[in-house]
């Protein structure tokens, strides 16, 4: 008892306290250390699609605060109304839909399921694009600015702050909206050409060459393979040059040709970057509309639950979609460096983000 009461509990209260406070020392030294190592493994060194993903986690990891309120605020929506396909017009679709038939009937390919198929997916996705197109330019485009913006607050060893966001988007606003303007206008035309390249290559098999419907299938699918790598490279400098306009003071055709010489000699990480996200997004959109649009099963009641969860799922493939193509750019950047021997400056000092603020 003597010896119990002759104990002072203030010197415990201390000691916890200092323990306490070296706890907290601790964990940010790690923290900091963790970061350190990624900046610095970053710097004057090209990556890998899976080194890029596993860059993109420890972003993620170190400032998640940010990321989640990108996803729950800006993100969500629009993957809500995607995957709903909320806004397509059905009487509208089915319209495009016949006509496209028609072209294709026209044109010699013959009308099997597949044809049908891939007719009315491609207008019911001009349709829903269309008409999401005021979504698109603003909580979508607004997601993607502040996606790369938490990407440079990490690299910068900076907390995500939305004020800040919203004081560097007012100034960039116009550049990226005009450089996602421009990316619209390059996608369709894409599309467009592709379009007109198959209905031409039809005709010509079919109208001079006398070939019979079932055998104008097979050049119709080399067509359609070649305009999807075509279309796949055309994605992947489209959303670099979307970071581009966001980082640099470069907008539209600029953002376009600075961001096809910024990732020549990693084309093909950039390709593996687009077949994963569009696998995930592939998938999710499976699942809700098998899940959720199609009642296949039960009473539907799950319905209420899949539906959100499935969105949410959708958002965060969004997200690491985004912030991958970030961390590409800053990974070619930096390939472009090394490829100069212009080692005396990080890559992460000539951004132009903090400039704006």
């Amino acid at each position: 008892m003597e010896v119990s009461s002759g104990l002072n509990p203030r010197p415990n209260s201390h000691a916890l306290d200092r323990d306490k406070d070296h706890e907290e020392k601790e964990a940010a030294d790690i923290e900091n250390l963790e970061l350190e190592t990624v900046v610095h493994d970053y710097h004057f060194r090209s990556m890998s699609a899976l080194e890029i993903l596993r860059e993109t986690v420890r972003i993620l990891r170190y400032n998640s605060a940010g990321f989640m309120a990108i996803v729950a605020v800006l993100i969500c929506p629009v993957s809500a109304v995607v995957l709903s396909n909320v806004l397509v017009n059905q009487s509208l679709s089915k319209w495009l839909s016949i006509r496209l038939l028609l072209i294709a009937k026209s044109s010699g390919l013959p009308l099997r399921p597949f044809v049908k198929h891939s007719c009315q997916k491609l207008s019911e996705s001009v349709v829903s694009v269309t008409l999401s197109f005021p979504l698109f330019i603003t909580l979508s485009l607004l997601s993607k600015a502040a996606v790369v913006y938490s990407v440079d607050c990490t690299y910068s060893r900076r907390k995500f702050d939305s004020s800040k966001l919203y004081v560097i988007v007012s100034k960039i606003w116009k550049r990226v909206v005009f450089t996602y303007l421009w990316v619209c206008l390059v996608v369709s035309g894409c599309v467009t050409l592709f379009l007109v390249l198959l209905i031409v290559v039809s005709s010509v098999f079919f109208l001079i060459m006398g070939f019979p419907s079932d055998l104008i299938l097979y050049p119709a699918m080399v067509v359609g393979f070649l305009f999807s790598v075509v279309l796949a490279n055309t994605i992947i400098i489209c959303n670099i040059a979307i970071v581009i306009s966001v980082l640099e003071d470069v907008s539209g055709p600029q953002a376009l040709l600075r961001s096809s010489s910024l990732i020549k000699g990693q084309t093909q990480v950039g390709l593996l970057i687009f077949l994963g996200s569009t696998i995930g997004m592939a998938f999710v959109e499976g699942l809700f509309e098998h899940r959720v649009k199609t009642l296949s099963y039960g009473d539907g009641s799950s319905r209420i639950w899949e539906g959100p969860l499935l969105v949410v799922m959708y958002s965060f493939v969004v997200l690491i979609d985004s912030m991958m193509s970030a961390v590409f750019y800053f990974s070619c950047k930096s390939y472009r460096m090394e490829s100069a021997n212009e080692e005396n400056e990080p890559v992460l000092e000539a951004l132009t983000i903090p400039s704006v603020q």
